[in-house]
Parts: structure tokens; sequence; C-alpha cells
């Protein structure tokens, strides 16, 4: 076996291709995009090249075979964050072979103790957590867009070599039409006799103001618990991204004397467009886009954010929002069903929330740990209150 790294177009498209031949006969599986992986590993435009690096490599069997790929990756971000210096893995496939995978695990240890590496997790994305995060473990189903997925027997391929769950990414799902639980109604009744509360879905046409909305909450909610705040320059960029697929009536902000207090934010599963793209977005499939966007069906809708700015948790507005919400969405009839996008179970205060909506585990990924002194004390991600 020999590890190639990839320089060439033809080396790029063997190692977007190997996929393709690992998934063909699983009918849940949907082709990345593969502008979407291309992108991570474009200096231009992965931002995190400024104080990082990144390798990719497949590997070839004796009759020329490209049986697996992987990448590695260095960044000070993600490393400055973790007790020890930890680099990542990520983009694995590998046919049902323990020596090819482990021949590759090894190969990025190197690769990354060279770089001052004590650890290394995985499989990660050399970007931000939304993307190409964890092993999937439990329900194998089509996977929400720029999700992993990957055959079951991975699982044994990475604890074979010595692999621990660092911490599991759990993801909750309901039906549209279900019934909430009655204490949101409770909440909602209870909240809805002070005139200062009020809750609103985003307009497009009033783009700013929800952007410095979702700012405020943010800051408020995430940067106190030790998360790095947010700029309104950042998260315009990210809202104006989001436009082409935003369904205002997903959306909503809850507000208290017009004051922001809380948000929960939803997309469509772009996946049920891209499942029909074979991995290719040129100008075809932009164009059979756009018709698919009027024509046909994308029946279920993903939750990316919410929260709540601290000194309004605990009264119900969470409550409030979610009932708010879906005396529009419900009604509307254009979505069967409804995801959380994973949640650690290191943050088992949103874990509650999204039980106490009355949904179902849908699916489990696990972020995995590998430190390379095996006779260090392994510890599992730290539960954040």
């Amino acid at each position: 076996m020999e590890l190639k790294e990839v320089r060439t177009e033809q080396d790029k498209r063997a190692f977007l291709d190997l996929a393709v031949r690992i998934y063909r006969n699983d009918p849940n599986w949907i082709r990345p995009l593969d502008k979407d992986i291309e992108e991570v590993f474009d200096p231009g435009r992965n931002k995190l090249f400024r104080d990082g690096e990144c390798c990719r490599w497949i590997l070839v069997d004796e009759a020329g075979t490209v049986i697996g790929r992987i990448a590695a990756f260095v960044s000070a971000k993600y490393s400055n964050d973790q007790e020890q210096p930890t680099g990542g893995i990520g983009f694995f496939e590998c046919i049902n072979d323990t020596a090819a995978a482990h021949f590759m695990f090894h190969h990025c240890r190197e690769w990354l103790r060279q770089r001052g590496m004590q650890a290394m997790d995985g499989p990660i994305n050399f970007g931000e957590k939304e993307r190409w995060w964890g092993l999937q473990v439990l329900g194998f189903q089509q996977p929400l867009y720029c999700m992993n997925y990957n055959p079951p027997y991975y699982q044994q391929l990475l604890e074979s070599y010595g692999f621990q769950v660092y911490y599991h990414q759990l993801c909750y799902a309901l039906h549209v039409d279900a019934p909430l639980q009655d204490k949101f109604y409770k909440y909602h009744a209870e909240l809805s006799k002070d005139p200062g509360y009020s809750a609103r879905h985003i307009e497009k046409s009033r783009l700013a103001k929800y952007v410095a909305d979702f700012t405020c909450i943010y800051n408020k909610a995430w940067a106190g618990r030790g998360e790095k705040g947010l700029e309104e320059k950042t998260v315009l960029k990210m809202f104006k991204a989001m436009l082409p697929v935003m369904d205002e009536h997903i959306i909503w902000f809850a507000y208290y004397h017009d004051e922001p207090i809380a948000m929960w934010v939803n997309i469509p599963d772009l996946n049920q467009y891209f499942r029909h793209m074979n991995g290719k977005f040129g100008l075809l499939q932009k164009l059979h886009f756009l018709w698919l966007q009027k024509f046909g069906k994308c029946d279920r809708f993903v939750g990316i954010v919410f929260g709540v700015v601290p000194e309004f948790q605990g009264k119900g507005v969470d409550g409030y929002l979610i009932i708010e919400g879906a005396n529009v969405i419900q009604p509307r009839r254009k979505y069967e069903r409804y995801e959380i996008q994973w949640i650690g179970d290191f943050n088992p205060k949103m874990v509650h929330i999204s039980q106490s909506l009355g949904t179902h585990l849908s699916r489990k990924l696990s972020t995995y740990r590998y430190l390379f002194n095996r006779e260090k004390e392994f510890k599992r991600r730290e539960i954040i209150g």
C-alpha cells in the first residue's frame, strides 16, 4: 500500500470518486457537492490556512486501485482550545480493511506529531463544526446537508486503532404536525399576558435589523460561556449566504420591549435538493436547483441555532418562542419533518430543551480522540453548565 499526497487534478478526482464506489449500494447516501469538499482544501477560500496547515492523501493498493483517503490538519484556533496541542483528521473513507485504515491513521499521527501535536481528533473538519464533523454511529438515514455519513464498519476501524469517544453529537427529530407538550402552551399563555413580550419571523427586506439582533443574542448567550463573540459583519456575511435558500417563516426572534432576547434559526434541508445533483453544481445544476426550489419538494427543515439571553433563561421564553413559531409553521404544511442539527452531549441544557419538544433521537455521531502518549489519562470533553 502507498499513500499518495493529493496534488494534481487527477488526484483530486480520485479523492472525490472513492466515495462513489464505497456507497454505490447504499440508498441512503447523498453525494456531497464536490465544491463543498474542495473549498475546505482551497487556501483562497478557507481562512484557517492563515495560521494552519492541511494535507490530504489517497491510499493506493498494489494493483494501483484507490482504496482509501484521509486528510490531516493543524489549526491554531482548534488546538489552542484543547488540553494538549491537538490536530485533526477528516474526510476519511476506506474499504472494509483494518490494515488499510490503520496505515492511514498512523501516517496522520506521524504527520501531526512532526508539527508539535500530541493528540488527534476525528473525523472532524478543517473548518466550522456544523460541517463534516463526527462519525455516524446510530440512525443511518439520509444525511443532512454537509453532515458526515459513513458505513457502520468505520466505527470498528477507528476504535480498533485506539480512538476513544471524546463526545457524542446528538440529533433530535419530530413530525411537524405532532402536538407540542402542554408546558410550552402554558409558558406561552403566561408570558402572553405581559404585552412586553413579542415574537416575529425574519424579513429579508429588513436583514440588517435581524443581523444586529442575532449578534446581540449570540454574544450574550454564548460569549459568556467561553465562546468567541461575533461581529455584525460576520453575521451579515452568513445571512447573505443564506438568502438564496432562506425561508422567512422558519427563522424566529423573541423580544421584550423590543429588545432581542431569544432566537430560533432554521433552514430547509438542502440535501433534499442536492441529492439530485450527483455532486455537481455547475450552471445546469444551478438552474435545476432554482426549479426544485419553486416546483420541487423539500419536506424537512433543520434547526441550527436556538438561544436565550441569560437574564431571560428559566422564564419560559423558549416555550413562548416555539409556540409563536409553531402557530405559523404548522398551518403552512410546507414541511413534514423537523430535525435539530447536532448537539454535543457535553451540553445537557440544550439536550434537555430538545428532548422536551417531544422529539426522538434521530441519529448520533461521535467525535473521537487519540492521545499520542498512550499512558496519559483520557478525559471526555468537559460538561458545560
